[in-house]
């Protein structure tokens, strides 16, 4: 997060050391790329509750900004992210760790599901142009659809007291978001352009429970946080 905010900093300071010219008009895009986990959201250490094992994966969707005055705008995006499942390395941790924490014979984990997840954000953007490139600082708010997220299934051997399987459910819910983004357009004409962004978004995330666990011992997860940093490139129509 902190590497890419200096960079945004440092290309606002960069372009507006540059003489401004034209009009900077309002435009909507079509934008695809990737989507990182960060944090929490990424890690993948069985003993913090707070691990989301979220993997790099895809976000797609309709960006764009309605200018209100000179170079300030309203920023808005609405976008898709899918965060991958949990694979074969992520269940075997998990059965790992609590094969350890419930001094079991053995643990099998089973995971089902993804990662999905809907945004949409709105903010103030500032924007620098020179010659054909146009660079976009925004800042922004706004929801967080998750529509869904993994659930696990564990089944310890050896642990008289814990014989039926219990489950980390899946877990959806309305949430706030915000963030920041920066993005640089190049115009291919009076009206067409195409632009790369970085966003970073961040999310307290839902809430998720877990039943039939009969001690809370080992991994205990009460919450997901997202931590979301994104790279996409995009398409552009601008209109007066």
């Amino acid at each position: 997060m902190k590497r890419s905010f200096i960079l945004i900093s440092l290309s606002a300071i960069l372009f507006s050391s540059l003489s401004v010219s034209g009009q900077v008009k309002s435009y909507i895009s079509l934008f695809g790329g990737l989507s990182n986990p960060e944090g929490n959201y990424a890690s993948t250490n069985y003993s913090n509750n707070l691990s989301g094992f979220a993997h790099k994966g895809v976000t797609f969707g309709v960006d764009g900004a309605v200018y209100v005055y000179k170079s300030l705008a309203i920023g808005y995006t609405f976008s898709f992210q899918d965060q991958g499942k949990l694979n074969y390395n992520d269940t075997y941790n998990l059965a790992q760790g609590y094969t350890a924490s419930f001094n079991a014979t053995s643990t099998t984990v089973n995971a089902y599901d993804r990662f999905h997840n809907f945004n949409l954000l709105v903010g103030p953007q500032y924007s620098f142009s020179y010659k054909k490139f146009i660079l976009d600082i925004r800042a922004f708010g706004g929801l967080v659809d998750v529509t869904s997220t993994p659930e696990t299934q564990v089944e310890l051997l050896g642990v008289p007291r814990q014989t039926a399987y219990f489950y980390e459910r899946r877990s959806h819910g309305m949430l706030l978001g915000y963030g920041a983004s920066g993005g640089l357009r190049y115009l291919l004409s009076d009206k067409l352009s195409i632009g790369v962004k970085v966003a970073y978004i961040q999310s307290p995330g839902t809430k998720i429970t877990v039943n039939d666990l009969v001690d809370n011992v080992g991994r205990y997860a009460t919450s997901l946080p997202i931590n979301e940093l994104q790279t996409t490139l995009g398409l552009s129509l601008s209109f007066k």
